[in-house]
């Protein structure tokens, strides 16, 4: 069986790993002063952040199209016996809600939405798993067997400059902004239930970062080996700096770098800072 394999845009992949791993991409878009901009196509991260600072209004987002989908799943039918498509988490978006519409629709082709549960770097893990397991030839279903152990070793978590994108595009409750706003801290976040939450209330990004660290550390001591990724909202400088601490701290980890783009950007907003790590199936195997 032939399998295709699709993510969204907000996995943030790098032009040359979908190159390399044959994945094919659905892009979100992104509205500013009413101009819609598919992101990753007709915008990029720093154009995107460059913009924000010149406008008043927060932008907004929104999901692919029912005729987007339906587009590239036809085309996709031409060549493909089944498709995996990865997707952000359905707490923050309808994009895997809306593919799963989409696949009852298709009489062509087999489809298989996944729901990654979060987004960005983390999202992408799954991606590029898939892209590697359907290289090789493995079904569907050990491809989502697959998924289910890369769960529970896959962590992800992020702080933000301010609170208040989240809340204004309601992917955080009003009272985590207040106490953040009243207190000045620096609240850690994570993915709960497919919902962004807080999972820690720290007072300094430096402190905030020190956990992070130590969360990672827990895990290196399981003993498997581990792929983090480094992800910021245009802080490129200041996420290398810390790529280059954890390298030298933490040298059997592999790291990567990666960023928050233009959709996952208005509502993180600019100067966001977070890591991600997996089990690093490829030295596992």
């Amino acid at each position: 069986m032939k399998i295709a394999v699709v993510t969204d845009s907000t996995a943030y992949l790098t032009k040359e790993q979908y190159e390399q791993y044959s994945i094919y991409k659905l892009p979100l878009s992104v509205i500013m002063t009413n101009e819609v901009y598919l992101e990753e196509v007709d915008i990029r991260s720093t154009d995107f952040f460059e913009k924000v600072r010149g406008i008043e209004a927060l932008p907004t987002s929104s999901q692919p199209t029912t005729g987007q989908i339906l587009s590239l799943f036809n085309e996709l039918a031409k060549d493909y016996d089944a498709i995996i498509s990865v997707h952000l988490s359905s707490g923050i978006s309808g994009t895997y809600q809306n593919v799963v519409s989409v696949a009852g629709m298709m009489g062509n082709i087999a489809v298989y939405p996944y729901d990654s549960e979060l987004s960005c770097a983390a999202q992408g893990y799954y991606a590029l798993e898939a892209a590697r397991m359907a290289q090789a030839g493995a079904s569907v279903e050990e491809i989502f067997q697959t998924f289910s152990e890369m769960r529970q070793t896959l962590k992800a978590y992020f702080l933000v400059d301010d609170l208040n994108h989240l809340v204004r595009g309601g992917r955080l409750s009003n009272g985590s902004a207040i106490i953040g706003s009243l207190l000045k801290i620096k609240p850690l976040l994570h993915f709960e239930n497919k919902k962004i939450v807080v999972f820690e209330k720290i007072r300094t990004t430096k402190k905030a970062l020190k956990r992070i660290e130590h969360l990672l550390a827990e895990d290196i001591a399981e003993g498997y080996p581990i792929v983090s990724t480094v992800i910021h909202g245009n802080a490129e400088a200041e996420a290398l700096v810390w790529k280059e601490h954890l390298e030298a701290t933490y040298p059997t980890v592999r790291f990567e770098l990666s960023y928050f783009g233009p959709v996952i950007g208005t509502h993180l907003g600019e100067g966001s800072l977070g890591m991600t790590w997996v089990e690093d199936r490829s030295r596992s195997l």
